[in-house]
């Protein structure tokens, strides 16, 4: 099918709108309805298009997101995945369906303001930047989610070619640059950060207000967290691997003064005959093989599930304006989302 463009309408780099804003949706049929209505009403210069990524979410979402993707006041895109894919594939599935100089993506709940996404949208467009981070001065997450982005976080500074105390936060801005080389990747397992700072080290930072939730508790557990942690951790550096080596040798170290010990318990004829050699060789070994084949073990097995090409995610529906006044296509074939 030929999609007409209003030619009109088209930005100086001839894309339609000059912001497009992505945002995952899971579980979210009671917040997402007003979030769209407040962005509905920003005035963004070259204007601006929603993109809704409805992943796998057990309530209503989907019906509520078809609604809003009938609007006719601001252009709404609305991509409805086959199953939960999990946050970062929802937003890499959005990426594929934008057309704006800028995109900022953020989430469903309510807490990032839709006021603070024209001050992050201008910041990010004048001073430059490929893509630009949000900072809170106090979270309204709960005190375990913020002990594990901080953790996260800091593990970012180690394993991530990233700026020195830059915050990772979902509430984010990229260029249409940086966008278009992310969705590049093909991999099963996104991590939208590490895939930004392979793309640019040109990256800024602004102050935002961050609200409490206002509906339901967190979509993210113990469970989702560690996920993510390990798309950091082998996704995007061999540092563990390294790590293992490290511990490998520490775990040697430890073998070598616990075989000093039962050798000098064998002198002393206390031990049965066999005994101290059999130590040696579970203190020497043991602990080495298990950590270095999980560590080793973890990589191969995303480098199969990679080469048997695991979606990255699957759209169920897409339904998307043509143009900025043209009517909605409804595609209910799953499409263009196998990765």
């Amino acid at each position: 099918m030929i999609r007409s463009i209003d030619m009109s309408a088209l930005n100086m780099t001839g894309r339609p709108f000059a912001l497009s804003i992505v945002i995952p949706v899971y579980n979210g049929a009671a917040t997402i309805g007003t979030l769209v209505d407040a962005l509905a009403e920003l005035q963004v210069e070259g204007g601006h298009e929603i993109v809704l990524v409805n992943d796998g979410s057990r309530d209503n979402s989907a019906e509520v997101c078809r609604k809003l993707a009938e609007r006719r006041d601001v252009p709404v895109s609305f991509v409805d995945l086959s199953r939960n894919f999990g946050e970062h594939n929802a937003v890499m599935a959005g990426f594929n369906h934008v057309r704006g100089d800028y995109v900022i993506n953020m989430d469903d709940d309510l807490q990032n303001p839709p006021s603070e996404v024209l001050k992050l949208y201008r910041y990010t467009r004048d001073n430059g930047y490929d893509a630009v981070y949000t900072r809170y001065a106090e979270k309204k997450h709960d005190a375990w989610r913020n002990i594990g982005s901080r953790f996260a976080n800091w593990v970012a500074d180690r394993l991530l070619d990233k700026p020195k105390g830059l915050y990772l936060s979902s509430f984010r801005c990229l260029s249409a640059m940086v966008v278009e080389n992310v969705v590049r990747y093909q991999g099963p397992y996104p991590y939208v950060d590490g895939l930004v700072m392979q793309v640019t080290q040109n990256i800024g930072s602004v102050e935002v207000e961050h609200f409490a939730r206002v509906e339901g508790r967190s979509n993210y557990t113990i469970s989702k967290l560690i996920g993510l942690w390990l798309n950091l951790f082998v996704n995007f550096s061999v540092v563990p691997l390294r790590i293992s080596i490290i511990l490998g040798f520490l775990m040697s170290a430890l073998g070598v003064v616990g075989a000093v010990w039962v050798t000098i318990e064998a002198f002393g004829g206390e031990t049965p005959q066999g005994w101290a050699s059999l130590m040696i060789a579970v203190l020497l070994l043991s602990g080495i093989q298990l950590i270095l084949l999980g560590v080793v073990g973890e990589y191969l097995g995303r480098v199969f599930l990679t080469a048997n090409r695991k979606p990255q995610f699957l759209v169920r529906q897409l339904m998307r304006p043509e143009s900025r006044a043209d009517a909605v296509t409804d595609l209910r074939q799953p499409t263009a989302g196998i990765r």
